[in-house]
């Protein structure tokens, strides 16, 4: 797959195709501008080889239809101040008013197109809506990982009819680094999955164990694995129908000699409130109307002491529901000692990343990931659709 670098950019049209998807408030301002800096790079290399930029993303889930409050006014102010130059906000992503601004670009010039997902045809994968946005450029730059597992227009049917196609900067770094923790790892290679279901994280797990040394699981998917093995988990939210498929996940990991870790304690309440009574317990004493909201100190501690001689790190989705702080301490336990630990720390997907912004561990993480369903469908050892139209549209 050609990196941006392969190709020669200079003064020509370039079409990069990002994840500005960012968090904002009712008032529509930005609530964290990571992905916007993260894409910054790739842009800004495109700027110095005096290139006419074209940037395009998608915000929100608008189902094909307009929906000003999911306009990109705000990003491309943002994006402006990031990079310190204009940023032209066209009215749409195709039509003849994008035409002809494209038409009047000059080098450094850059436009940010509205909204893909305003048009029915990003989504659908729809030829004639890929063939217009591929028409504005010379060349085009796939650097939104985050959108990678879906078969989109302006990330897989695109490519094949841009004139050049690449990967820019970001999109290079998280293949790169996903490569190196399950191609390559140094070991012993730790993998921590975590979120609310097991059915969601199957195909995952199941492909972790060809490759990891240390599994541990947290989040409300864990009570699945409990109650599989017999423990009363009260009124914990189970997966009654996989209980078999999570007994066979154990058994796996035993047969391989992969060591297994599930909680030994639990923060439990009666209810998902911040005001709910909540008590610590061990694993085997969850009264029947409480449920499990988090991992306990026991628990904490044990996962630190596993991740004590760990060379690689995989984190996938948090402890408990750390949205509410009375839950929260069993995600940011982990953050910390996933930080102070001597390894290859990649983290990603799940809301993972946010627990760590939350934390302040960011600058201690070897790579957080921007992408969630990507990270996922990497996980499970597939090949993500968008990297496989760009690696396709080579043999052009």
């Amino acid at each position: 797959m050609k990196s941006i670098k392969d190709l020669d950019i200079s003064g020509k049209r370039v079409f990069i195709r990002v994840d500005m998807n960012v968090p904002m408030d009712e008032e529509q301002n930005i609530t964290d501008d990571i992905r916007i800096r993260a894409v910054l790079p790739t842009i800004q290399y495109a700027l110095d080889h005096d290139a006419r930029i074209i940037v395009a993303s998608h915000m929100g889930r608008p189902g094909g239809k307009v929906v000003p409050e999911l306009c990109m006014k705000p990003v491309a102010k943002r994006l402006a101040r990031l990079i310190g130059k204009e940023v032209k906000l066209a009215p749409d992503c195709i039509g003849p008013e994008v035409k002809k601004m494209v038409e009047e670009m000059k080098a450094q010039d850059i436009i940010l197109l509205e909204n893909l997902r305003f048009n029915p045809g990003e989504q659908k994968n729809n030829d004639d809506f890929a063939k217009e946005l591929a028409s504005y450029c010379d060349v085009y730059i796939n650097n939104a990982f985050a959108v990678c597992h879906r078969e989109h227009a302006s990330v897989s049917s695109i490519t094949k009819y841009a004139p050049e196609s690449a990967a820019g900067f970001l999109l290079q770094k998280e293949l790169t680094y996903f490569k190196k923790a399950m191609q390559d790892p140094q070991r012993p290679l730790v993998a921590i999955v975590g979120g609310s279901k097991v059915s969601s994280k199957l195909e995952a797990l199941e492909n972790l164990l060809l490759n990891v040394d240390k599994i541990m699981i947290g989040g409300a998917m864990a009570s699945t694995f409990l109650a599989a093995q017999g423990v009363e988990v009260g009124n914990s939210m189970v997966e009654p129908d996989l209980f078999e498929t999570a007994l066979k996940i154990v058994k796996a990991a035993k047969e391989k000699k992969i060591k297994f870790y599930l909680p030994v304690d639990a923060v439990v309440a009666r209810e998902i409130n911040q005001k709910a009574e909540t008590k610590v317990v061990p694993i085997q004493e969850i009264p029947s109307d409480w449920m499990i909201l988090d991992i306990g100190p026991a628990t904490s501690r044990l996962f630190q002491e596993v991740l004590y001689d760990a060379k690689t790190v995989l984190w996938n989705g948090p402890m408990g529901v750390f949205e509410i702080d009375a839950f929260s301490r069993g995600t940011i336990s982990l953050a910390h000692d996933i930080a102070n630990c001597y390894a290859m720390t990649i983290v990603g997907g799940g809301d993972t990343d946010v627990a760590i912004h939350k934390t302040g561990e960011t600058e201690r993480i070897t790579y957080i990931s921007t992408g969630g369903g990507a990270f996922l469908y990497l996980l499970e050892g597939k090949v993500l659709p968008a990297v496989a139209a760009l690696e396709e549209s080579e043999k052009k």
